[in-house]
């Protein structure tokens, strides 16, 4: 009885192995004509998300330079939806993309808003595309101190600070700024400021004295930068997607490739919780930042 067992524990083990070969097959299949995977033959533009406050730049970074290396990436579109945000952290992104565009066309597309540090990185790019009422521009540079000394005497909390220099704690919100504090700050702004006209100039093939005519931090539509070079093009996201393509000698159809989204652990979905959010925009608020980002807010068609 026990034999006859045998040849039908060997058929199923035949059957298991020729459904696990079936399954990679099939997995590698999938894979291959997965857009993300990079793997298929079809025609592929890389494109890669800016959305909100400019805070890291490392993933954007980490993209840029894997889309540069695949040569199945014909081109890359930066789809920017972005007030600005920090100056190092736009300053290393611009220049990633400057050295991207000596190998493969980069092609920005403005989405609701790409002001400051949104549009500085956008300079950088071979084209760039607007909406006709994008808000864009506000080249310019901000810095904000929280003053709570006053607030502190009357719940009672006295701070003492023992420093090296006058300037240690320039910006603490434990004191007022003092005239020669402002002095500093200004010059620190407009050696910043230079720098961000300098990088528009440079990006968009002007001279700086046109560049810095307008930046004083106004806010513009796309229509109006295009009048003014720092547009190249009116249209919504699918025009720059047909501009990458005519600039990279694409013809017919092309695969649109994303950067992988990571995937949250249960760990990181309970400890950023609500409670954690709100105490560390508290923290947040108390440091001093200095950044290319524009403060106004959005508009909409009422």
């Amino acid at each position: 009885m026990a034999k006859k067992k045998h040849p039908i524990l060997i058929v199923l083990l035949i059957l298991g192995i020729a459904v696990i070969f079936l399954g990679m097959v099939m997995t590698a299949i999938l894979s291959f004509f997965d857009p993300s995977s990079g793997l298929s033959f079809s025609n592929k533009i890389g494109v890669i998300p800016i959305q909100g406050t400019i805070v890291d730049s490392e993933q954007t970074v980490l993209q840029l330079v894997k889309f540069k290396k695949d040569k199945r990436i014909k081109a890359i579109i930066l789809r920017i939806n972005s007030p600005g945000g920090g100056v190092g952290a736009s300053q290393e992104i611009y220049r990633e993309v400057r050295k991207t565009i000596q190998t493969k066309k980069v092609i920005a597309s403005l989405g609701g808003v790409a002001a400051s540090g949104g549009y500085y990185i956008a300079s950088a790019g071979d084209k760039i595309v607007a909406n006709p009422g994008t808000l864009t521009g506000s080249i310019g540079v901000l810095m904000e101190f929280l003053q709570v000394q006053e607030l502190a005497k009357k719940i009672g909390i006295h701070l003492e600070v023992l420093k090296s220099g006058e300037f240690k704690d320039i910006g603490s919100p434990h004191r007022k700024l003092s005239e020669r504090d402002k002095e500093l700050i200004k010059g620190l702004i407009t050696d910043i400021q230079e720098q961000f006209i300098s990088a528009v100039a440079r990006g968009r093939g002007l001279s700086k004295e046109k560049v810095r005519e307008i930046a004083d931090g106004r806010i513009l539509s796309g229509a109006m930068a295009k009048e003014l070079g720092l547009v190249d093009q009116l249209g919504n996201f699918q025009d720059a997607v047909d501009l990458a393509k005519k600039m990279a000698g694409i013809e017919g159809d092309v695969t649109l490739v994303f950067p992988k989204k990571t995937r949250l652990k249960l760990w990181d979905l309970i400890f950023r919780s609500a409670a954690k959010a709100f105490a560390k925009a508290v923290i947040d608020s108390l440091k001093t930042r200095i950044e290319y980002r524009w403060d106004g807010l959005s508009y909409s068609y009422g």
